[in-house]
């Protein structure tokens, strides 16, 4: 059943304002492999993820590409948009299929320009991001293969329901940035270590909480991060403990 408080940002507003959005909300699949947005292009809808996840790519001019950061469950694809432009420099593409919302651009602008409690969530969210982004620079620059593996998996897992993920190690290269030799001698490790099984395309973990031991603090500091903001949300709304959703 698909519900758009399964998104937690759409879950953090208040009555008010999820009775102005919610009738404009569409559910709509994502598969993998769909690109959302491409760099440069106009942005016509902000997405909502829900049991999906989108990877955002800068993309070089030699063809080559990384992950800048990842939006899930968590959070809201567009920011470019409230935040003074109405392009991004980053292409999105979806990394795990699912689902999600999509809310046509004005509508949002619309909300945001009441100047209200969504405009504090997008802002919140949006310093979240930034977080998440600079602390993926910093872990690629800094940290082994093996790290950055880690961190990527557990990130991934925090916005799904199982542990089973399905990912190609040519796609987690593309991710992170390295080459496909550089995974596959990280994963083997990882899966002698007992915190994994990998297969063909399909990774299990199997020791979480040895995952997050054998992980570089830019996984702590992301986690954190994303963890402060719907608590500061609610503490802005005056919402005493739970979301509206509870």
């Amino acid at each position: 059943m698909h519900d758009p408080n399964q998104n937690h940002l759409l879950a953090a507003l208040l009555e008010v304002e999820f009775d102005r959005l919610s009738p404009h909300l569409e559910l709509i699949p994502m598969l993998l492999g769909d690109v959302l947005y491409e760099s440069g292009n106009k942005l016509q809808h902000v997405y909502f993820p829900t049991t999906s996840i989108v990877s955002l790519h800068y993309l070089l001019e030699n063809g080559g590409s990384s992950e800048i950061a990842g939006v899930g469950n968590e959070g809201v694809l567009g920011v470019s948009l409230f935040m003074g432009g109405d392009t991004t420099p980053s292409r999105a593409v979806v990394q795990t299929g699912g689902y999600g919302y999509r809310l046509k651009a004005h509508i949002l602008m619309d909300e945001f320009y009441r100047a209200g409690p969504v405009l504090r969530l997008l802002l919140r969210y949006t310093h979240a991001l930034i977080t998440q982004m600079s602390q993926t620079s910093v872990c690629n620059r800094h940290h082994s293969v093996e790290q950055q593996l880690s961190r990527f998996l557990l990130l991934t897992l925090d916005r799904l329901p199982s542990n089973e993920l399905t990912m190609t190690q040519e796609l987690i290269a593309n991710m992170l940035g390295v080459r496909r030799e550089g995974v596959t001698e990280a994963a083997g490790k990882l899966q002698s270590y007992g915190f994994i099984r990998y297969r063909r395309g399909h990774i299990t973990v199997l020791d979480r909480s040895g995952l997050e031991d054998h992980a570089c603090e830019c996984y702590d500091v992301v986690k954190k991060e994303f963890a402060r903001l719907l608590l500061d949300v609610r503490q802005l709304q005056g919402m005493p403990a739970a979301s509206r959703s509870d």
